[in-house]
């Protein structure tokens, strides 16, 4: 099978996601969290670049209308499940993310059986998008927590500002968009799936 430019750039960010994770939990890394930021501001960035040569180019595929949305939940979930190892992410964020894309990804095969490919909606790139904005967020945070003692080591920070407090805070937002995204894919796809089948 012949790969267009924008597929290419999906199955890029599929690849680059192992590399993210691998830099960010490389815990004698310096700068682990800069150097994983960069890797994953990147692959971030080729989620909107393929979608636009897409439409640009009149190079939408239905391979690439599957494909895009699962090579973001793969970089995505990685994330949290790094943040979950890392303290950073209550498990309930991941319960409800995962559960949420387990659920669409069933529903997608099911209209596949039924050849039709489902795009993702409104909510459920605004979800996309807020998680990738808060990792890059939470990632910087990170950087600067760790060296910001080492070089002002009277800066004191209040309990409530924890880097897993305010991890927590906006992974729990994205959560909230997690939900609302599925329940309205879910209800579209009543339009064209028929599930009495």
């Amino acid at each position: 099978m012949k790969l267009n430019t924008p597929n290419k750039l999906t199955i890029a960010r599929v690849i680059m996601t192992p590399v993210f994770l691998a830099l960010l939990l490389w815990e004698s890394l310096p700068h682990r969290f800069l150097i994983a930021t960069l890797v994953y501001a990147i692959a971030s960035a080729t989620d909107a670049i393929d979608g636009n040569l897409a439409r640009k180019n009149g190079q939408i595929t239905n391979f690439g209308k599957l494909l895009d949305p699962i090579a973001d939940k793969i970089l995505t979930t990685s994330a949290l499940l790094a943040f979950l190892q890392m303290g950073l992410c209550n498990i309930w964020i991941v319960m409800i993310v995962l559960t949420r894309e387990f659920a669409i990804a069933s529903i997608r095969m099911i209209a596949a059986a039924d050849g039709v490919v489902i795009p993702a909606n409104f909510w459920g790139k605004l979800k996309t998008v807020s998680q990738m904005v808060f990792t890059i967020v939470i990632m910087l945070l990170g950087e600067v927590y760790q060296y910001v003692p080492q070089l002002y080591p009277g800066v004191t920070v209040p309990s409530f500002l924890t880097l897993a407090n305010i991890s927590n805070f906006l992974l729990w937002i994205t959560a909230v968009l997690t939900v609302i995204s599925g329940a309205i894919y879910i209800k579209d796809s009543r339009n064209v799936i028929d599930y009495t089948k």
